[in-house]
């Protein structure tokens, strides 16, 4: 079986917004490079819309507010991954309709096509798109690490209780420099 490095919400118009650790996409960068020479898949999860934003209810409190902006549709700038942790030829790029990354995307099918059982996870938002990932994904019986400093998070101490009491009833939790390290040590 294999695993996947995947990079979530990591967008311009979300890295702006939560902007204030400046070592971030650095060491995403570093993850990514220590996947790709470990023979992991790197896959980046992205939120977009179409065009009018037809797969947005005014019943989703996140979306609505979203929808007729213009934001994560088509020719936005912000909806762009950060050019910092920029996919590579190999990479996979999956596009999603809500705040999981299995949610409206076809991310199950990619994993299963590549016999990934195991998944590393990493992006903004903490309590976003990580946590609803990683609830999902373990209903669906992956077996999960979270890479703590890979994380992003508006509310500080949402993202500690997150990482230190959820997240390890269900992942394993370590630092980004502490997973490479293992990758390379195997």
């Amino acid at each position: 079986m294999a695993s996947a490095l995947l990079i979530m919400d990591v967008q311009r118009g979300i890295v702006d917004r939560f902007g204030t650790d400046e070592g971030f996409l650095t060491r995403l960068g570093l993850a990514a490079t220590a996947a790709r020479g470990a023979g992991i898949a790197v896959v980046y999860v992205v939120v977009g819309f179409r065009p009018g934003y037809p797969e947005v209810s005014e019943r989703n409190k996140s979306f609505a507010a979203v929808a007729g902006s213009g934001r994560f549709s088509d020719g936005d700038a912000g909806a762009a991954i950060h050019p910092a942790v920029g996919p590579e030829p190999g990479d996979v790029i999956v596009t999603k309709r809500r705040v999981s990354a299995f949610a409206g995307s076809d991310l199950d099918v990619v994993l299963r096509s590549a016999s990934v059982d195991h998944l590393v996870l990493a992006g903004i938002a903490t309590s976003g798109v990580v946590l609803s990932t990683l609830r999902q994904a373990a209903d669906l019986d992956y077996r999960l690490t979270v890479l703590a400093d890979g994380c992003l998070d508006a509310d500080p101490e949402v993202h500690q209780v997150l990482l230190h009491k959820l997240f390890p009833r269900q992942a394993e939790v370590v630092d980004i420099a502490g997973w490479s390290a293992g990758l390379a040590a195997t």
